[in-house]
Order: C-alpha cells, then sequence, then structure tokens
C-alpha cells in the first residue's frame, strides 16, 4: 500500500489539508522572508538603482521557474493521479523524465541568457543607470541555472507523492543557506547584486544536493532517477507537458506583465520601479501564503481525482478555498495596519518609500479573494484539465491584465498602473469560479 494513503483516501479533511498543506505554506514563509532579506540588504547599499536593477532582472529569472514548473507541477500532478491509479512503476518513470529533462532545458535558457544578456535585460526596461547592475546579476543566475530549475521542479515532484516535509526541508535549506550568505557577499565582500545572485545559485545547489540525496537514500520513496525508468511514451511527455506548459505560462505572463509595467514605470523614472520591486516583495507574504495552502493540496486533489472519488475531492476544495479566503481577509488588514513599517524595512529613500505605502496597498484590493483563483486554478491542475488550467494561466497575467494595464495607463497614468494588477486578479477569480462550476456538473454526475 502507498505510505501516505491514509491521509489520501480516509484522514478528515481539515487534519489532510494541514498535514499537506502546513509544510508548504511554513515553506513559502520562509521564501517570503528570504526574499525580503534579499531586497532589503541589497537596499542597505543606499543605492536604488542596485534595488531597480534587481527588480528589472527578476522577470527574467522567472522564465527559470517557469521551466521549473513544466516538469514540478506537471510531473506533480501526473505523480498524484498516478498513485491514485496505483500506478508505481509509471511514478518512477515521471520522475526520471522530469529530472532529466529539467537539466537540459536549464542549460538551454542558462546559454541563451548568457549569450543576450544585455539585450534582454534593455527589453526589460533597464536604463543606462541599472543596466550594468542588472548584467551582473543575471550573468550569475544564468550560470547557475539548471540547478535553479531543477530545484523548483523536484520540490514540487517530491511534494506529489504526500512527502510535504521533505519538500519543505529540501526549499529551506536552500533558503537558509542563501539569507546566511547574502550580508556576507552583499555588504561584507561588497559584492552588491552580484553577490545576492551568487548566493541564490548556492543555495540552489544545496536545495538540488538534498533532493537527490533523498530520492536516492530513501527506502520509502515511489520516486527514481535511474536513467534506466527515463521514458518519454506511454503518455508521460504529454500529461507532463499538458498540466506543465499552463503554469509554466503562468510564470512566463508573470514575467512579461512585469516586463510590461517596468516599461510603463520607467516613463516615470526609476524610483517607481524600485518602489513597485519593493511592494511586489512586501505583497509575497499574502500572495504566498495562500498558493502555499493551494500548492499543498494539489497532491491530495490530483489523488483523490484518479481514484474517482469525487465528493472527497470536492469537498477538500471547498474547505481549502474558505480556508484561503479568510487568511487572505486577515493579512489584508493587518498589510493596511502596518504598511509604512514594512515599506520603510528595505530602503530609506523617502521618494522610494512614499511611492511603496502607495503601491502595497492598492495590490491588496484584491488579495482577500485572490487565494480562491489559486485553489481553483491548482485544482484543474491536479486534474489533469490543461484547457482551463491554461486559460487561468492566461487571464491573470495575460489577456485580462495586458488591456488593463494599457487603458489604464493610458487614461490615469501612473495610479492606472498601480491599480491594474489588483483589477486583473477580480476578474480572474470570477473567471475562476465559473469554470470551476462548469467542470462540476461532469464529475458530480460521474460521481
Amino acid at each position: 500500500m502507498f505510505k501516505n494513503s491514509e491521509i489520501f483516501e480516509s484522514a478528515p479533511i481539515p487534519r489532510a489539508v494541514a498535514k499537506l498543506a502546513l509544510p508548504t505554506m511554513l515553506t513559502m514563509l520562509v521564501n517570503v522572508l528570504y526574499n525580503m532579506v534579499d531586497t532589503y540588504f541589497i537596499g542597505r547599499t543606499g543605492d536604488p538603482n542596485q534595488v531597480a536593477a534587481v527588480s528589472i532582472a527578476t522577470p527574467v529569472f522567472l522564465f527559470l521557474m517557469a521551466a521549473g514548473n513544466i516538469f514540478g507541477v506537471g510531473g506533480s500532478a501526473y505523480i498524484s493521479r498516478s498513485l491514485g491509479e496505483r500506478k508505481y512503476e509509471r511514478v518512477k518513470s515521471i520522475a526520471s523524465f522530469c529530472c532529466y529533462a529539467g537539466i537540459f532545458v536549464g542549460l538551454v535558457i542558462g546559454t541563451i541568457f548568457i549569450i543576450f544578456n544585455k539585450q534582454i535585460l534593455t527589453a526589460c526596461g533597464a536604463s543606462k543607470n541599472t543596466i550594468d547592475f542588472a548584467t551582473d546579476y543575471l550573468r550569475w543566475i544564468s550560470f547557475g541555472a539548471p540547478f535553479v530549475v531543477l530545484s523548483f521542479a523536484f520540490s514540487n515532484i517530491v511534494r506529489g507523492e504526500g512527502s510535504s516535509k521533505t519538500s519543505m526541508f529540501g526549499q529551506m535549506l536552500g533558503m537558509v543557506v542563501n539569507m546566511i550568505l547574502d550580508p556576507i557577499m552583499i555588504l561584507g565582500m561588497k559584492m552588491g547584486v552580484s553577490g545576492a545572485a551568487i548566493a541564490t545559485i548556492i543555495g540552489n545547489i544545496c536545495t538540488c544536493t538534498f533532493y537527490l540525496v533523498y530520492i536516492l537514500s530513501s527506502k520509502r520513496t515511489a520516486l527514481s532517477i535511474s536513467p534506466a525508468e527515463f521514458r518519454m511514451n506511454q503518455g508521460i511527455f504529454s500529461n507532463v507537458f499538458a498540466i506543465g506548459t499552463p503554469a509554466s505560462l503562468n510564470n512566463v505572463l508573470m514575467s512579461f506583465s512585469s516586463i510590461l509595467m517596468n516599461k510603463f514605470l520607467a516613463n516615470y523614472g526609476d524610483i517607481p520601479i524600485a518602489s513597485m520591486g519593493i511592494a511586489m516583495k512586501a505583497n509575497m507574504f499574502v500572495v504566498f501564503m495562500q498558493l502555499g495552502l493551494a500548492v499543498g493540496v494539489l497532491p491530495l486533489i490530483g489523488y483523490n481525482y484518479g481514484a474517482k472519488n469525487y465528493k472527497r475531492m470536492t469537498a477538500i476544495i471547498r474547505f481549502s478555498a474558505i480556508a484561503n479566503l479568510c487568511i487572505g481577509t486577515t493579512l489584508t488588514i493587518l498589510y493596511f495596519w502596518l504598511t509604512a513599517p514594512i515599506v520603510k524595512l528595505f530602503i530609506d529613500n523617502q521618494e522610494t518609500v512614499s511611492y511603496g505605502i502607495q503601491m502595497v496597498r492598492a495590490l491588496q484590493f484584491s488579495m482577500p479573494v485572490l487565494g480562491i483563483l489559486f485553489i481553483l486554478s491548482n485544482a484543474f491542475q491536479a486534474m489533469g484539465k490543461s484547457i482551463p488550467s491554461m486559460v487561468l494561466s492566461i487571464s491573470r497575467q495575460g489577456f485580462v491584465f495586458f488591456p488593463t494595464l494599457i487603458l489604464m495607463n493610458k487614461f490615469i497614468g501612473l495610479n492606472g498602473i498601480i491599480y491594474s494588477q489588483p483589477i486583473a486578479d477580480i476578474i480572474s477569480v470570477f473567471i475562476a469560479i465559473a469554470m470551476f462550476f462548469a467542470i462540476k456538473k461532469s464529475f458530480s454526475q460521474a460521481g
């Protein structure tokens, strides 16, 4: 019997959700802390141009996350469904495929970033004040690209078999190493943004090493990275990419949306770019707590869908959505109360702080309901519903956000740019709810 079968099949839903989601949420919390620490120490240089440079390079970094999510989210969803179907040999082949395909894709993307470094960053909105800093940051990230892709992939794949704590330990190891190295390299060694990038790569190397040791040495895992288990046929390639691509596309569109926003903000100077970068970093706590719960329950939803236990699956989705609504509302109230101290943690520049306060509060307007979107999006991925998953991926950061940003910038100016994301979020939540009820009819009839 599968080692986590009791949690997946019969445990009370609140306990099952807590068992799988709390480690993921804790990981997200540490991830937020890491991102804040990273920006904090760059901000301690007192140079807004370095903060802006990292904000400009971050969308490019998201392409590596996107590649990791192809194999991580796609692999995790297919693994959880395969476990529900009792297809254990297929699980080994999925994991092996995701490992070696992820390494290959990371090498390709890293090479492209190295060759076209400055051209890419100029297209992202880098100015003469930020281009050199952004170039230094991205160059080091490019060298470690395969480790970044693999760490994102395996954090999800390990979670896909229900090993949320192991996934958490691997991710936290890399982030803690990163946080320790940040002040040493950024300030102590006076490496600035280059030090931040090197610390990030070393952290990802530590994460990859942890997961590889776990898979190779643990007798309890259903996963494998043996080349002998590598398969692209038997539906492995198609199923991984069918769900991984929408998840990846979400990261790609996040990257493009950040690039587009930076382009519009650049018309108002480098300070608004730096402020929005800080606002996005500060807002990560609210977003990642809700996203952590949604990602954590993906294997639970996928397993019960594979086992055709639609009643339990629907109850899990309902409970998780309500929990995220409560989390989002509570944190939004807290952020409105503590906006100024939060922004001032990152930088002392008064103009940057002033813009940052306005931007953080604007982003909070969609936060109470955004978690519902995350739950439903991950539910579609867990069920293998590639088209609804694709639609959601291209709505929040794509066909809803882009026209909203363009129109609001044209008619309202800077304030329009600032409020474009929360408006796109709210519209996307309604789209997700409508699609879920349409899909629910099919498995309600089957179950």
